[in-house]
């Protein structure tokens, strides 16, 4: 409709040459088989369709050629090429230690994927890569209940968390009092400073659309949590009366918990009570 496309060939030729492609591409050939490009535009299309305002492509280091045929798509579905489309460039994707490629046909289904690893693992470490770098993916750690899976050892934290709170209402600690002049062991000040880090590591993530900052903050923020743990008791022990020391560590308790339980929502993976 808006002159775009035009029969040259015997085949289907977009014009994307007026919105800075290399050359023009074909669209349907003379047989009436769509292009690769065809699908590529069919699913830009889906996502303005769908109401995204900016369409974000995720593109293996080998695809860089793409960058001009995907923004002249936008341009030819009336947007604006330098607002509503951004691609990234990624490093290739290695499975067990072997590289996959689709033209070598060694490739593995998403959905294989997902009933091999869970969501949350798979989630989890798509996300935790920067994109200039190989995403390795190790699926026998990846679906270990040890503290060498990386998203494992964030959960267990969260889930630590809701054990500490649980016991601490049986023993009857309340938070009736808030001292932060009591959190004098250095596991304490570690774990406040990096709670504190967390606004940061999101507004950092979210501009430089870097999500893999929010995964590696939690694995620090659950190494410090776990270091805690073992050093600072929230329960009393014994004899041991309820204290206001306590109290305030069980604020510190609920402030781990609530910022990891945050981080894990935002890369779309469950933050278990229970592990």
């Amino acid at each position: 409709e808006q002159g775009h496309v035009y029969e040259a060939d015997d085949a289907s030729w977009v014009r994307t040459t007026a919105f800075g492609d290399d050359k023009d591409r074909v669209f349907t050939r003379g047989n009436g088989i769509y292009t690769y490009f065809a699908a590529d535009a069919a699913y830009y299309l889906s996502k303005k369709d769908r109401g995204f305002g900016e369409k974000i492509y995720l593109l293996g280091a080998d695809h860089h050629g793409y960058i001009g045929r995907l923004t002249a798509i936008a341009g030819a579905a009336g947007d604006n090429i330098d607002t509503d489309i951004t691609v990234l460039i990624g490093q290739l994707v290695n499975l067990d230690g072997a590289r996959l490629s689709k033209r070598a046909g060694n490739i593995i289904e998403l959905d294989d994927l997902l009933e091999w690893l869970g969501s949350d693992a798979l989630r989890y470490w798509l996300a935790r890569y920067p994109a200039d770098s190989p995403l390795a993916l190790h699926g026998e750690k990846l679906r270990s209940r040890t503290n060498d899976n990386p998203v494992f050892y964030v959960q267990y934290a969260h889930a630590r968390t809701c054990a500490v709170d649980r016991n601490a209402a049986a023993a009857g600690v309340e938070r009736s009092s808030f001292e932060p002049s009591l959190l004098t062991h250095e596991t304490e000040a570690e774990l406040l400073g990096k709670l504190q880090q967390y606004p940061s590591v999101v507004s950092g993530a979210a501009e430089l659309r870097e999500p893999h900052r929010i995964a590696r903050y939690l694995e620090e923020l659950a190494a410090d949590y776990h270091r805690w743990y073992d050093n600072c008791r929230v329960i009393p022990q014994g004899d041991e009366p309820v204290g206001d020391l306590h109290r305030t560590r069980l604020w510190l308790n609920d402030a781990a918990g609530q910022v990891i339980r945050n981080g894990l929502d935002l890369l779309g993976v469950s933050a278990p009570e229970r592990l």
